[in-house]
């Protein structure tokens, strides 16, 4: 056993007894330390601890041995950092729980500490640099009457740059006049069938219900229609994506060809053939979700559906997944029987995307920071889906994953009858995941099975390998 006092009185106020024993290496013995003396009340709430090079002094261990324990448990909750602030014990009523380690009993006040929820992109890997020059170039270069009242429509800067990147990165074919700038995929819902309508145009809506959708998505959305008094009818799904051969006297149809969510796959290429053929001969609509198109990792790109008839499908996109969802930046490419009902449902300013954000992200496609940034996290990410993979091969081989080709998520497969539990024991350790029953339409007519649907873009790269532990250990046994 070696014993080590760390005399940082002058810095924390009393002497700091740490042992550094057990299996793991130096790293884990002082990770294991901390955490119980937070754990025990030796290290009371607020507590302000050493710096780095103060204890690694102090302990005789590297620098980066301290730099990454104190990481390791602001990840876990039991510490925080803030710049100017230093690292502190975080402020709890009680001594926290190892939810990493060993199970709890109740889940964290403060909220989970391994995301793996599935829709977040990586916070922390916002092109800050590149954004803050492309802002300040556009404000430069930017008219005055960029900041007058302007049009609902958004601003050309950004409508013309996303024509061209449409066409060149997802095969849209479109003109600037045909896009409408919205704030995300929910507000172009909004738009497009308004608010109280009742399978018919009204109180805003554009289009009309029934609108046929896929049986497994996101209840949001649905919630969200529902809302607008729009009845939605699910779509069976199979290995090939929604069967369209489904569709009847539908009007429009929500699809996510390129990569269909939660469950995976992009849209068999004799389905979206199908699909436009059915929306020609009902005078319909296809609504494309373009879900996931710019991240892909083990097929060819998928292109846009919109490409094969521009005038009977919409194509929405946005930027929530590619940059950030903070910045409420999207847009609808409209046929154009629907550009103006569109711009007369948008009508006040108020909804209306952030100008200077929208003449940012112009210049910031027309550079090539766009472009780079993508395929910059397309290569991050992968690598965060093989440790998955890698994972989960070692702790739980028995575990199938599926939907692994694109994306930020990935569906696992649990043995039947175990979701519910297995949910449950991930939020006693601490780990927020959704369950694959919670993108369900109440009326579909496929049922995928137990499963979970795991997010593996959130966490911070520092933390991503606790948070995999965490997560193989509430699985099922094989």
């Amino acid at each position: 056993m070696t014993e080590s006092w760390v005399n940082s009185a002058e810095r924390i106020g009393a002497d700091l007894h740490l042992e550094l024993s057990g299996p793991g290496g130096r790293r884990a013995a002082l990770t294991r330390a901390l955490r119980e003396a937070v754990r025990g009340g030796r290290l009371a709430p607020g507590t302000r601890l050493p710096p780095y090079r103060s204890l690694a002094a102090d302990l005789g261990v590297a620098r980066n041995t301290v730099a990454d324990a104190y990481a390791e448990l602001v990840a876990e909750g039991w510490l925080t950092a803030r710049q100017g602030s230093g690292t502190r014990v975080a402020e709890r009523a009680e001594p926290l729980r190892d939810t990493v380690r060993t199970p709890v009993e109740a889940p964290s006040r403060a909220g989970p500490v391994h995301d793996l929820r599935q829709g977040a992109p990586d916070a922390s890997a916002f092109p800050r640099a590149a954004w803050a020059a492309s802002y300040r170039r556009a404000l430069q270069a930017a008219p005055n009457e960029a900041f007058g009242p302007g049009d609902p429509a958004g601003r050309p800067e950004l409508r013309e740059t996303l024509t061209e990147y449409l066409a060149r990165a997802r095969g849209v074919r479109t003109e600037p006049d045909r896009i409408v700038i919205c704030s995300g995929f929910a507000h172009a819902l909004r738009l497009l069938f308004g608010r109280g309508v009742q399978d018919g145009p009204g109180a805003g809506g554009v289009l009309r219900g029934p609108l046929g959708v896929e049986a497994y998505g996101l209840g949001f959305h649905r919630e969200l229609l529902a809302a607008a008094g729009v009845r939605t009818v699910p779509l069976p799904l199979d290995k090939h994506g929604a069967r369209v051969d489904a569709l009847g006297r539908e009007r429009a149809v929500l699809l996510t060809p390129a990569h269909q969510f939660p469950t995976g796959g992009p849209l068999h290429p004799e389905r979206r053939a199908a699909v436009i053929g059915w929306a020609r001969a009902r005078g319909a609509v296809v609504l494309e979700d373009d879900y996931d198109g710019e991240f892909r990792y083990d097929r060819r790109p998928v292109g846009a559906l919109q490409g094969l008839d521009p005038e009977r499908v919409i194509h929405i996109g946005s930027v929530s997944k590619s940059l950030s969802p903070a910045l409420r930046l999207g847009w609808m490419v409209l046929p154009r029987r629907y550009v103006e009902p569109v711009l007369a449902a948008k009508g006040e300013r108020e909804g209306w995307a952030s100008v200077p954000d929208q003449l940012a992200l112009a210049d910031f496609v027309a550079c090539g920071s766009y472009d780079r940034h993508v395929r910059r996290m397309r290569q991050r990410y992968r690598r965060r889906r093989d440790r998955l993979l890698a994972a989960l091969a070692a702790q739980a081989p028995h575990i199938e994953v599926a939907g692994i080709a694109a994306g930020l998520h990935a569906v696992l497969r649990l043995p039947p009858g175990t979701e519910r539990s297995t949910v449950r024991a991930a939020v006693w350790r601490g780990v927020a995941l959704d369950g694959l029953a919670a993108f369900r339409h109440p009326r579909s007519p496929t049922d995928a099975g137990d499963g979970l649907v795991v997010g593996y873009a959130a966490p911070a790269e520092h933390a991503y390998g606790a948070a995999l532990e965490a997560l193989c250990g509430v699985l099922p046994p094989g």
